[in-house]
């Protein structure tokens, strides 16, 4: 099965939530993204944002964070109807990547994708890239991530 026979073009699947805690957010500033509203709640106060908040790039893992287990939720579930599921491989990467509202700590996050487009390469026929759209909204409803990016398929 094909990930375009499995999902519609522009159909959007929920995939997980992930609450950002204050301990994870300076956990993975001090790693990654050191900067001091990512670090310490009193000097966030302080910045344009209000408040301790995560690093971007920890928005984007949370949705990473998110898909392999559901993804790998899929792959059970197809294979338990007798369907061998699409067999993905890795992204050559992505597009437009936007942090569209802080995420706070305290904040959930819910993410999604929705398949915007398949092709075959080209040069390999046995290969389909697949266009992604991921996006994540806080418990408000706020879109707070949003990125494109492409995985390869193996047919």
């Amino acid at each position: 099965m094909r990930m375009a026979e499995l999902y519609a073009i522009g159909e959007t699947v929920e995939i997980g939530s992930h609450t950002f805690t204050a301990e994870d957010i300076i956990r993975f500033a001090r790693d990654f993204d050191p900067q001091p509203f990512h670090l310490d709640a009193e000097i966030a106060k302080q910045t344009l944002f209000g408040g301790l908040c995560a690093s971007g790039w920890h928005a984007c893992a949370g949705w990473m964070k998110c898909f392999v287990p559901f993804w790998m939720g899929e792959c059970r579930r197809l294979a338990a109807k007798g369907i061998v599921p699409p067999n993905l491989g890795p992204s050559p990467g992505f597009t437009k990547l936007g942090w569209l509202k802080p995420v706070f700590a305290g904040d959930t996050i819910t993410y999604s994708v929705t398949l915007l487009g398949a092709r075959e390469l080209a040069s390999r026929p046995d290969r389909v890239i697949n266009s992604i759209l991921n996006a994540g909204r806080n418990q408000h409803g706020e879109p707070v991530v949003r990125f494109e990016s492409t995985v390869l398929e193996f047919v």
